[in-house]
């Protein structure tokens, strides 16, 4: 595979898409001073990937239909002018041909680099590129007050660059992004190696984290999969120019099953474009909720629709008319609680979380991914660089994904599951994303989110309150 262009001619250095993303924000901005004062202002989008209700309006939304496309590629100096609304599935086919792509690929095509900023986002190069936001050099943002404003991390807009992280648009949007870029080779080698004690899995994990490889063989690639309490494995890739067959797992084959093996080391090889999106295909394992793991559906089911864009509508039409819940009720079981969740705790607590979780919440698998602060992020001696989620720097976290539903227990108030969870990790010093449901208290969610620094913000970039704060949005569902 190469990843030039044709005739394996590298593309034009440069690719402007200006006066198109000029015509956009004129339209973002037309839409702002079209919202009725007192009226909440929101983006007129018909596509998320978050997981909270939230309440109906009737005032017209924020125009972003001209802000989702790359502006330009700047391969000598490895950036990305970018619009906020730019899904990572179109930042990714823009820069490859360049053998180059984002330090951070979320694991969904739909994910959009402005929500992975504002929201977070993670994945198996964190544990060396830290999150999202931290290869961000600069954005324009639409603040609630109607300006467009460009932070960077030194110019007199820094507080909000610094603040912008998790603030899940209360602050304002991204109307355009400038990132950082890395090298990719065509190939990534994969060693899926199986554990059989979660203790063991942890020392290794935080051991690869340092050194940066396993067996004497690098890693450029790091995260894992439970199956059980003795069953577990961490996937280890590197880049690679060497030729050679490699596996497709878009068709029947599921990459998550690829992982399973009786004991070991067990090898694979993916392009470089199949494994930024090895697990949307099938939504990570949650495409068996709607049977398309079953080879007898799975053969019919549209390639087209083995996406995580489309298991999301179907997800949508489930919340709408409740249709899990009628079908429990139909065998005479009680309703489900939802427990879509990503969490963090430092990588020392890894163990005591997973093995609490198997105990006590019947979900599997569950992911691990990795992740440190970037040094770059971690200058100002000790400071934590990202007041609205304040992880430590020079310091290991592994986020933790669960996605499925629980029963509710008869008397037992409204989101047990996730309640207990949120106490577990502020038990074991960690941090909950907010993509979901949340019910912490308001006092408890300030300590976590931010705080005095958040509301220093929100009277600064939002005094009118045209945006809902974030205890409103990711708690109280508004």
């Amino acid at each position: 595979m190469s990843l030039l262009g044709r005739a394996g001619h590298e593309p034009a250095a440069r690719e402007s898409g200006y006066p198109a993303h000029r015509e956009g924000v004129a339209r973002l901005l037309a839409s702002y001073h079209a919202i009725p004062p007192g009226a909440v202002v929101r983006l007129a989008k018909k596509t998320s990937n978050l997981f909270r209700a939230r309440a109906a309006t009737t005032a017209p939304g924020l125009d972003v239909s001209g802000l989702g496309s790359v502006i330009a590629v700047d391969p000598a100096a490895r950036t990305a002018d970018v619009a906020g609304m730019t899904t990572y599935e179109d930042l990714v086919a823009a820069t490859l041909p360049y053998g180059l792509a984002p330090l951070v690929v979320p694991q969904l095509k739909t994910i959009t680099l402005g929500g992975a900023v504002t929201g977070l986002g993670i994945e198996s190069t964190s544990f060396r590129n830290g999150l999202p936001h931290e290869s961000v050099l600069e954005m324009d943002v639409l603040t609630g007050a109607g300006e467009i404003v460009t932070a960077t991390p030194t110019n007199e807009h820094a507080d909000l660059f610094r603040g912008f992280p998790n603030s899940y648009g209360t602050l304002g949007y991204t109307v355009r992004l400038k990132i950082e870029l890395e090298p990719v080779r065509p190939f990534v080698a994969l060693r899926h190696v199986r554990f059989h004690d979660l203790r063991e899995l942890e020392a290794e994990l935080a051991r690869i984290v340092v050194d940066r490889s396993y067996q004497g063989e690098q890693v450029d690639y790091l995260d894992g999969v439970v199956f059980s309490a003795t069953e577990s494995y961490l996937t280890l890739g590197r880049q690679t120019d060497e030729p050679g067959p490699v596996s497709n797992y878009t068709g029947m084959d599921i990459f998550y099953r690829s992982l399973q093996h009786a004991d070991g080391v067990k090898r694979d090889r993916l392009t470089i474009h199949d494994y930024l999106w090895r697990w949307d295909t099938d939504w990570f394992w949650c495409s068996r909720a709607f049977g398309t793991q079953n080879p007898k559906i799975r053969r019919f089911w549209p390639k087209a629709y083995r996406r995580s864009s489309f298991y999301w509508k179907l997800v949508a039409l489930d919340r709408k008319y409740h249709i899990g819940d009628r079908r429990e009720a139909r065998k005479g079981n009680p309703p489900q609680e939802r427990v879509v969740q990503d969490i963090e705790v430092p990588v020392q607590r890894t163990a005591d979380f997973v093995e609490w979780f198997l105990r006590e919440i019947p979900i599997e698998p569950i992911w691990l991914c990795p992740l440190r602060l970037r040094e770059s992020a971690a200058e100002g001696a000790g400071e934590r660089p990202w007041p609205l989620y304040p992880l430590e720097p020079d310091r290991t976290y592994v986020n933790v994904g669960f996605w499925s539903a629980v029963p509710t227990t008869p008397g037992q108030p409204e989101g047990a599951a996730n309640r207990a969870i949120e106490n577990k990790v502020s038990e074991l010093d960690g941090h909950k994303s907010l993509y979901s449901d949340s019910y912490y208290g308001e006092s408890e969610f300030a300590a976590l989110y931010g705080g005095d620094t958040y509301e220093r913000l929100k009277d600064r970039y939002d005094p009118d309150q045209r945006l809902l704060n974030l205890y409103s949005k990711a708690v109280q569902r508004k």
